[in-house]
């Protein structure tokens, strides 16, 4: 965030209007033209600078000012500042049609370097960008002028890299290829001079350079790396380090070309692992092709870098760095053995030492991730196995670090990226899913994509149960995870007296009455059978946090995740699977925890998916007779989760029928029937001592379909239901009943009795209707489950009741 002087800066600097800019350029311009711009010319475009560069949209300026802007920038006389303002202002205005510059007879590297950030600027111009790194290229092969350095250009060439990688041709890869191996390899190992202060207490005499030391501030003996430290450092120095920080993009870029070329490419793996093998013990490694050699040195100068990595910094900034540092080398190692598959033998050895050395110590948690790629990669080749590594990264590293915000992001996007490759070789990934899942439940907002990614291939026939119930914990494994952490804090560290029941949160997480409750909560792996029913009191317990925003904002992103769970579940799900999550979808539709908006939520995506698995597997509804009689007959289930026990009824009315299963019989239908007459006619009695309980007109129109449904199968019982129905018109007008329904509700109930009332008149009608054929139940007739009936039930009742003046003809 800005402070309120830097953010009165900006606001001023936004409101500027175009003829007020005019004018204060003008103004520059008049300070640029004199004999040598000095300080107030430097105030005059840092303020211009400002202007231009506030606002989101291009600010223009007339082509006067901006031809002056680029003569300034390439004159020789002025002073640097300025023609770093002068690059930084015409930046911010590209692209720029007056612009002039060219980079093409420029011979001092630091004006080529503003003119060529100038040039990269313009946008997606690739004549530009190739003519810009085809002069960096020509600069670096030729002999620098005295005074020169080539470390203003590299940043450059790396920029051409990304912007347009087929800029730069073989040749001149080549050229930079051979340069870098030197630089990564032969820069030299003692300190820079100090540049002599010329002050008066300055000393006249030049203090000879020492060595440069490691992070434990040992001498350093070997050759030198971005962990070498020094109070100065040399050219070559820079351009080391430069080098490696380019490396990665460039071997990506660039480095596996050289294996197709026509002198390599007909060579055999084991003439490669003999010459690899040859160039790494032998001093005449300059025969190498370019490209080659390049690949030998940066691999050499990752190896080096992974030995200092294990000495002690004395700074903390400096073990950072080696953190850092050992990451870049783990994975330009790995990017090496994908081009040239004889590096893969050393490197898995000397990655797998230095897994051993570091996986203890969490600080290095980051640096596990390029390893497990590396053997993801390469564990086949080199014969190792990885599983122990894969464990490790799987189950410790969330149970612990969890709560590392970019870890988190880093190590589930890793997860994605590599989720195939996991579910191919090894096992570990999908048992660790519990675990996985803690990042989720901590990181919810940031991670619920990468998650809609990672999840199908976390579920299979062995997983989908078990991922069912997470989902719909996932909020109390929030919360539980917030108890974990603040338990392990030495300040609100809890006592535990096993005979006193715990009162909070904090108290439970030892207490044997919740232990074994928490400890399934937090698992790191998985554990198929199904959750404990002691679930059920920690998810009371964990009530108290159900208002905490992280637990909020948690429990927003289970819809999306149940929604893609059964979308996936859908492509692999046989018969006995579907029965099972539905008896578990009505199970857990009232086991869930304290959030009434989550609660709402759920049962709207359980109620819509039970449809889903309905018309996948229709069969379910007389093999889970038994468990749907009992639901569906509980009056309650109305209020508690009207969306699951409405869905429910209209499956039994839609699928309880013997053109989906030939097993269903009279005697099921007869069964039905009795349970759902005697709910509707405890929704609908009217009791003159008691309040009537307002139930969702939707349920009772619903009700009253699905009875006329099972009527029209079973024919005995039509004149119960059209009893039934006649009495709706006496419920609805009854005072009791006036007073909690509205009249739009009220003549929606209406008038669906009459609907089916008038049906009923015609068994045979009826039974077209609501007794469809497989192939007419999956028409349009029958798509909407929360609509009204089909067109032909208002054919039909047009047909009984003619609108008045109405001559049938």
């Amino acid at each position: 965030m800005f402070s309120a002087a830097a953010e009165s800066f900006l606001r001023q600097a936004r409101e500027v209007q175009p003829e007020e800019l005019q004018r204060f350029a003008a103004r520059v311009a008049a300070q640029l033209q004199g004999p040598e711009p000095g300080p107030e010319a430097a105030a005059c475009l840092q303020r211009l600078h400002l202007v231009v560069a506030a606002s989101k949209y291009p600010r223009r300026l007339d082509g006067e000012i901006v031809g002056l802007l680029q003569k300034v920038l390439c004159s020789s006389k002025c002073p640097e500042q300025i023609q770093l303002l002068c690059a930084a202002i015409l930046r911010e205005m590209s692209p720029c049609i007056d612009l002039s510059l060219s980079c093409d007879n420029i011979q001092d590297t630091k004006l080529l370097s503003l003119v060529s950030s100038v040039l990269l600027a313009q946008g997606d111009k690739k004549a530009e960008v190739a003519a810009v790194g085809q002069r960096i290229v020509k600069v670096l092969e030729g002999r620098l002028p005295e005074g020169q350095s080539s470390r203003y250009l590299l940043p450059v060439l790396s920029n051409v890299i990304s912007l347009s990688p087929e800029a730069l041709t073989e040749e001149q890869t080549n050229v930079v290829s051979k340069k870098m191996a030197d630089w990564l390899r032969y820069a030299s190992i003692q300190q820079g001079v100090a540049q002599p202060s010329r002050g008066f207490f300055s000393n006249p005499r030049t203090r000879q350079p020492g060595p440069v030391t490691e992070v434990d501030g040992a001498i350093a003996t070997d050759f030198f790396t971005v962990l070498s430290l020094g109070q100065y450092y040399t050219e070559d120095q820079w351009l080391n380090m430069q080098a490696f920080s380019m490396l990665r993009k460039w071997l990506l870029c660039y480095g596996g070309k050289g294996l197709n070329a026509p002198n390599s490419g007909n060579r055999s793996e084991m003439d490669e692992s003999v010459m690899s093998m040859v160039s790494t013990t032998s001093t005449s490694s300059h025969l190498l092709p370019p490209k080659e050699r390049l690949r030998e040195k940066a691999f050499e100068y990752c190896q080096r870098l992974i030995e200092q990595s294990n000495r002690q910094a004395l700074k903390k900034a400096d073990g950072d760095l080696q953190k850092a540092c050992l990451i870049e080398a783990v994975t330009i190692m790995d990017i090496i053995c994908k081009q040239d598959s004889s590096y893969v033998y050393r490197a898995a050895a000397f990655l797998k030492v230095l897994h051993s050395r570091i996986s203890g110590d969490a600080t290095y948690a980051r640096a596990l991730l390029p390893i497990a790629q590396f053997f993801l990669n390469h564990g086949e080749m080199a014969a190792v196995d990885s599983d122990a590594i894969y464990k490790h990264l799987l189950t410790d590293i969330p149970a612990q670090l969890f709560h590392n915000a970019s870890l988190a992001f880093e190590f589930v996007l890793f997860c994605k990226e590599n989720s195939q490759l996991f579910a191919e070789t090894s096992s570990i990934f999908r048992q660790s899913f519990p675990n996985l899942f803690k990042f989720l439940a901590w990181n919810s907002p940031p991670l619920i994509s990468e998650f809609v990614d990672l999840l199908p291939f976390l579920l299979d026939a062995g997983t989908a149960i078990e991922i069912f119930h997470l989902l719909l914990d996932l909020p109390c494994l929030t919360a539980a995870l917030d108890v974990q952490m603040r338990s392990t804090s030495a300040s609100e560290r809890a006592s535990c007296d096993p005979a006193v029941k715990p009162a909070t949160c904090l108290e439970a997480f030892r207490h044997p009455l919740y232990k074994s409750a928490f400890q399934y909560l937090l698992r790191i792996e998985s554990a198929p059978e199904d959750p404990p029913e002691r679930l059920i009191p920690l998810r009371q317990l964990l009530g108290s946090l159900a208002s905490s925003p992280r637990v909020v904002q948690c429990a927003d992103t289970v819809p999306v995740l149940l929604e893609l769970f059964f979308s996936v579940v859908a492509e692999f799900a046989d018969g006995p699977l579907i029965n099972q999550l539905v008896v578990l979808l009505l199970q857990r539709s009232d086991q869930l925890y304290e959030i009434p908006a989550f609660k709402d939520d759920v049962h709207r995506v359980l109620s819509s998916q039970l449809v889903m698995l309905c018309k996948l597997h229709p069969a379910l509804i007389v093999e889970l007779s038994k468990e749907l009689l009992e639901f569906s007959g509980t009056v309650s289930n109305i209020q508690n989760k009207e969306a699951v026990f409405t869905h429910v009824v209209w499956a039994i009315g839609e699928y309880m029928s013997v053109s989906y299963d030939k097993r269903c019989t009279v005697e099921q239908i007869n069964r039905f029937f009795e349970t759902l007459e005697a709910v509707l006619f405890e929704v609908t009695q009217v009791r003159p001592l008691a309040s009537i309980p307002s139930y969702a007109p939707r349920a009772i129109t619903v009700l009253m379909t699905a009875l006329t449904k099972l009527a029209a199968r079973s024919q005995d019982l039509i004149p119960r239901v059209s009893l039934f129905l006649s009495k709706m018109r006496t419920f609805l007008q009854s005072p009791a009943v006036t007073s909690v329904y509205c009249e739009e509700d009220r003549e929606e109930i209406l008038t669906r009795a009459t609907e089916l009332m008038n049906l009923l008149k015609m068994p045979s009608v009826a039974q077209f209707v609501f007794t469809p054929s497989v192939d007419a139940a999956r028409s349009r007739f029958q798509k909407e489950v929360n609509d009204t009936l089909p067109s032909a039930l208002r054919i039909v009742t047009r047909l009984l009741e003619p609108a008045p003046g109405f001559v049938p003809g």
